[in-house]
């Protein structure tokens, strides 16, 4: 998991990364009847429901720190070496955070391996024919580069077993502000801040952002945004390529790398 990108990008993340109450919702449908959660890649700490007992693992030092005191407890590790005994939890999210894992296929691997029950993926489909204005009119290096970072549907499927896939429509109004949140919000994609809250802004090239967002001001102030975006400021939410992926996981056995793995962290525990 790339910890560096949130070290660089992820100081005042808490301020701008909000749980989306529709969003969090469709997850613990997803996570059914899990009682023990896992949460890979847990940055702040959104999206950790509040009736179930919740590990979370994440291991950027900046995002840790940012966590509320109320949080569940966190321990410092990446996806690809979890600590923890096989079966340790009958449920795992992962939620926008694939794309940053140094190696997916071991870190899948290991959240089958300390999971017996349902792995929720809130990920983005590279193969979806977006038609986002952010990426078509003004940015379409992120697109570009967010098509090369995320993994397809199908890889998922194929370290995790059958997956569902379910779409992810983003409502106009999201509170998390990820890449797709502030479609109907033009103008937030001005702020710099926002923009450094969003990893696909953050790992663009600074001129490249700078002359876009430039002819987006522009845009907005001449009234063009809106004669070419008219209709979507009647809509109540996109589908931008966000998707729900669920696989129920049998567990895998316990192997000689698992003796000396810490016990699993009771989430009143913090690190």
């Amino acid at each position: 998991m790339a910890a560096q990108v949130y070290d660089s990008i992820g100081l005042g993340y808490r301020r701008y990364r909000s749980p989306d109450p529709n969003i969090a919702a469709r997850i613990v449908r997803a996570l059914g009847e899990a009682k023990s959660v896992l949460n890979v890649g847990a940055g702040a700490g959104s999206y950790e429901p509040s009736d179930r007992t919740v590990l979370a693992v994440e291991p950027s030092e900046i995002m840790i720190h940012q966590r509320a005191k109320e949080s569940a407890a966190c321990v410092q590790a990446s996806a690809e070496a979890l600590p923890f005994p096989a079966g340790s939890f009958d449920g795992a999210m992962a939620v926008l955070t694939v794309h940053h894992w140094a190696r997916l296929a071991e870190g899948l691997r290991e959240v089958r391996r300390v999971v017996s029950g349902k792995v929720v993926i809130v990920t983005w489909d590279p193969e979806c024919r977006e038609n986002f204005w952010l990426t078509r009119d003004y940015l379409p290096e992120i697109l570009e580069q967010d098509r090369a970072r995320f993994p397809k549907l199908a890889t998922l499927a194929e370290h995790l077993g059958p997956v569902e896939v379910e779409p992810l429509p983003i409502p106009h109004d999201c509170t998390d502000g990820f890449r797709g949140a502030y479609w109907r919000r033009p103008q937030a994609y001005l702020d710099a801040e926002v923009r450094q809250s969003i990893s696909s802004f953050a790992q663009l090239d600074d001129a490249v952002v700078t002359r876009a967002i430039a002819r987006l001001a522009a845009d907005l102030e001449s009234g063009v945004w809106v004669r070419r975006n008219r209709e979507i400021l009647t809509w109540d939410s996109a589908d931008l390529g966000y998707r729900i992926v669920t696989a129920t996981c049998p567990g895998l056995s316990q192997t000689p790398q698992d003796t000396g793995c810490s016990e699993f962290v009771p989430s009143s525990r913090r690190t």
